[in-house]
């Protein structure tokens, strides 16, 4: 077994739990706050990352590939923050809008348009998006740290 270490590309394999993505992903999209799935130093082959809301978003600037940052200079070693969306390939369904689910009531003939009914309308297209966005889970991805960017299996949880 390697023993962990301060270097986040040791990483092989992230695992995350479906429903921690899930609600990264509506966290972001509700109410544009930086959720992301944050993996813990020391790192090794596998990592586990969870749910986090993070302060503000990562800096991209330092310590990036060809930076003249040594070892040393970087200190201890800081989690990385993972995207939500990098778990989800380009082809998920969008998170449904409150104006679209609107939309579609006031166009079903067959239904006239409440406050009420278009809450419930909402809220199952929302339900219905958390079941399909669960088809949509990558088998790899790429994540970025501060000394290279770094090909991942991903197991997903639950």
């Amino acid at each position: 077994m390697v023993p962990p270490s301060d270097d986040p590309r040791s990483i092989s394999v992230i695992a995350v739990t479906a429903n921690d993505v899930i609600a990264a992903l509506e966290a972001r999209r509700q109410r544009s706050r930086p959720v992301v799935l944050r993996v813990t130093p020391p790192f090794s082959g596998r990592m586990r990352a969870r749910l986090h809301v993070a302060e503000s978003e990562p800096s991209t600037d330092e310590g990036v590939p060809g930076s003249t940052d040594t070892d040393a200079e970087r200190g201890p070693p800081e989690p990385l923050h993972v995207d939500p969306r990098a778990f989800v390939g380009s082809d998920a369904p969008p998170y449904p809008r409150p104006a679209d689910t609107g939309d579609a009531l006031r166009a079903d003939s067959d239904a006239d348009y409440t406050v009420d009914r278009h809450h419930d309308r909402h809220r199952a297209a929302v339900a219905s998006w958390r079941d399909r966005v669960r088809d949509h889970f990558v088998a790899e991805t790429t994540i970025e740290t501060d000394r290279a960017p770094v090909r991942v299996d991903v197991v997903v949880l639950g």
